[in-house]
């Protein structure tokens, strides 16, 4: 294969790079409040296209087939809200032994209670091609379960879910209506738009990293805490692998794409109101925030990079259990 062939096959790879690099040499761009306002074209804008986007992929059926999955969402809101935060609390016991500054670990902790996010997850669950119907619903439920149930402005919270994630997917629904044998026979490149908007929000999201002086703590601190943040999204992505793919589990291996993004993703839009309330007066708050500000761009850079490796598995166990499936109807026949 030719460079230029290979550069076309990772497209997504490259861009990651570039916008990484952009964003590290003209972060002001793309901060909030610049001249690309992602707190308008990122918030609203790009967050609507992506559901908006997803209504016109989306069969009907498919979204109430994942509606009705109660198993996949039990899953994925107990490991998300109950046992990631009680297995960071215990890594953070043994952490408080070390020299790591106990706000940041703090910090940790307040990271290990926030739902998926409501962008990420099911952009790269639909990149992969995973179920993304069930993908929507877990990211935009636990958003609104842990945000009804805090101290978060209720109807700021109702109001943004509702406005860019039910009212998008609803349009696309109907718009999808009306243009299903169009949408059938041209298959347009729904999985290309999603990724192109993860690029922005990469980009806008290094921004923002780059630019905050929060980041700026002693090397051997920041490094500890990006280390101990990639080992704990790395091992919680094996586990809810290893746990959705066991015979029995009842999953499918798109429904182990969902699981395994939405239960290891964080919600930095929730989790930065959410510190601001909680630890309100704090003098350490810099300090509190630094783990979340890391955690976000990291699930993003992380969860990027494996699309290519997971979505070869699940087209491999597609092959698999469709072989299984006709050997099956053939000895019955």
């Amino acid at each position: 294969m030719g460079l230029l062939a290979r550069l076309r096959k990772e497209w997504f790879i490259v861009g990651i790079v570039l916008v990484i690099l952009s964003a590290k040499l003209q972060p002001s761009f793309g901060v909030k409040g610049g001249p690309l306002k992602p707190e308008v074209t990122i918030a609203y804008v790009a967050v609507s296209l992506i559901f908006f986007n997803s209504g016109l992929s989306l069969k009907t059926e498919e979204l109430t087939s994942a509606l009705l999955h109660v198993r996949l969402h039990l899953f994925v809101q107990s490991f998300t809200l109950i046992f990631f935060p009680l297995a960071v609390w215990l890594l953070l016991k043994l952490l408080e032994l070390s020299s790591i500054d106990q706000w940041l670990l703090r910090g940790l902790q307040t990271v290990s209670c926030m739902p998926p996010p409501v962008s990420s997850a099911v952009i790269l669950t639909k990149a992969v091609g995973g179920n993304e119907a069930a993908a929507i619903f877990n990211s935009a439920f636990g958003s609104f379960l842990l945000g009804s149930s805090s101290s978060v402005p209720f109807t700021s919270i109702f109001s943004q879910l509702f406005m860019t994630v039910v009212v998008p997917l609803i349009l696309g629904q109907v718009c999808r209506s009306f243009l299903r044998d169009f949408l059938e026979r041209r298959k347009p490149p729904f999985g290309t738009i999603s990724s192109a908007v993860l690029l922005m929000i990469i980009y806008t999201t290094f921004c923002d990293t780059f630019s905050n002086p929060n980041i700026e703590l002693d090397p051997v601190s920041l490094l500890l805490v990006v280390f101990i943040i990639f080992s704990i999204q790395i091992s919680f992505m094996l586990l809810t692998f290893t746990m959705s793919t066991r015979s029995r589990s009842g999953f499918s291996p798109a429904d182990t794409v969902a699981i395994v993004f939405c239960s290891t993703h964080k919600s930095l839009t929730l989790g930065i109101p959410m510190l601001k309330i909680v630890f309100e007066g704090y003098e350490h708050l810099s300090l509190i925030s630094v783990p979340l500000l890391i955690y976000h761009p990291a699930q993003i850079l992380l969860g990027s990079v494996l699309v290519p490796t997971i979505r070869n598995w699940m087209t491999n166990q597609q092959k698999v259990r469709r072989r299984t499936l006709r050997r099956f109807k053939n000895h019955l026949l």
